[in-house]
């Protein structure tokens, strides 16, 4: 079966829930069937829920459609919802929240189907291809794998034996073959809970999440039931090789948001932004003349950068390395992860830059300092030059595999 015959959406269903609330309650007698409006429930019985159309008028909907598992009321008078109407009988207005009664699904598939309105079905077993799906009045139906759930699961057989909510997404031979799907109404779904998540964050909040699958540029955290992206630059001061160093699957962690993009839907996080930045107190840690023990971390042509704590390097210029001699590189004299003695000679706090010396070597000090400053400068320009967003990267990545020949 094909998906060529979904059923036409209302037009109000572009519409807020506070848009169709506040229409609602001044809104003229007549309704079409499928409309949805949201209003709010007035009155509770055994058998019927009543809620307010505006003036005096008021609709009703079938008792049953709020009962929870344990047969307790879902809602109390007060409450707002979403409903659509179904029918009109001596000025009795009837509406619903989904389909449920045999009666109902005998009369109202075609309109469920046209209105995209709600109906409740009971998963019979699995077929070829996805599952077959019993709707109100006894009717079958067929939803396919791809449309049971958001997310593919292990164990499909588990949604055998549920009742869940469907949409009708095709109608054909006056309703002998029905198509429908469950994962239309969980998509609305997810996508209203996202929003509502959204509306309480806000950039430079400090949130809990949990750590929901690794990758080599960072990790997705969720928080609250949205993703957010930590990229691997965030994940401490100290440099970090892979992100499977610090943290795991599941794993509890705090970060703070620091980029909310709506329109991409995207959320930038930093675990960095929790912990006190090491530099705060580097004056008072790395005095001028102090010795220190570090680890070589990076060879550049122009010297070697020593990591002292996670998150302070300091650089040796290339000119300071060679006891006195000219050497063509620094890997001529050390390794990284090679641990070496080193003196400070100066500290720049705002500039979070080091100044270091091998312990006990002489060398020309004006020479040096000032082929430093040139070195470093240029290190330093050519490194704040940006990579562009993540999305960038991605798509250089791809750009590049497709121009590469088989």
């Amino acid at each position: 079966m094909t998906n060529d015959s979904v059923g036409p959406q209302s037009p109000e269903q572009e519409k807020s829930f506070e848009e169709l609330l506040n229409e609602t309650l001044t809104r003229k007698e007549r309704f079409q069937p499928g409309e949805m409006i949201a209003t709010r429930v007035v009155g509770i019985t055994t058998e019927w829920v009543f809620i307010d159309l505006g003036g005096k008028s008021e609709g009703y909907i079938d008792a049953r459609e709020f009962t929870g598992d344990e047969g307790a009321t879902t809602i109390i008078p007060g409450d707002t919802i979403k409903v659509y109407f179904l029918s009109s009988k001596n000025n009795e207005k009837l509406f619903t929240t989904k389909i449920i009664s045999q009666e109902a699904g005998k009369t109202f598939l075609e309109d469920a189907w046209r209105n995209r309105i709600p109906v409740q079905g009971f998963v019979v077993k699995e077929i070829k291809g996805g599952f077959e799906v019993k709707l109100p009045g006894t009717t079958r139906s067929f939803c396919p794998f791809s449309q049971m759930g958001l997310r593919r699961v292990d164990n499909s057989s588990e949604y055998v034996g549920k009742r869940l909510n469907f949409v009708i997404t095709e109608y054909r031979e006056n309703g002998k073959s029905i198509v429908v799907s469950n994962r239309v109404l969980a998509e609305v779904e997810e996508k209203a809970r996202k929003e509502a998540v959204k509306k309480h964050l806000s950039e430079g909040m400090k949130v809990e999440g949990t750590v929901v699958s690794i990758l080599d540029f960072g990790v997705f955290v969720d928080i609250g039931g949205i993703q957010g992206l930590l990229p691997i630059s965030e994940m401490g001061w100290g440099r970090v090789e892979s992100a499977r160093d610090i943290l795991t699957e599941g794993q509890k962690i705090d970060v703070i948001i620091t980029k909310l993009d709506n329109e991409s839907d995207r959320i930038s996080l930093s675990l960095k932004a929790t912990m006190t930045d090491p530099w705060e107190h580097v004056e008072e840690r790395y005095l001028a003349g102090s010795s220190h023990r570090g680890v070589v971390a990076k060879l550049m042509k122009f010297g070697a950068f020593v990591t002292l704590e996670p998150g302070i390097d300091g650089l040796i210029h290339i000119s300071k390395l060679g006891k006195g001699k000219r050497i063509n590189h620094p890997s001529d004299v050390v390794a990284t992860g090679e641990l070496i003695d080193v003196r400070v000679e100066t500290v720049d706090k705002d500039n979070k830059r080091i100044s270091l010396t091998r312990a006990g070597e002489e060398y020309d000090t004006d020479a040096a300092a000032e082929g430093e400053r040139n070195d470093y400068r240029a290190y330093m320009e050519k490194s704040s030059v940006s990579m562009g967003t993540l999305g960038d990267v991605l798509k250089k990545k791809i750009k590049s595999k497709k121009m590469t020949p088989s």
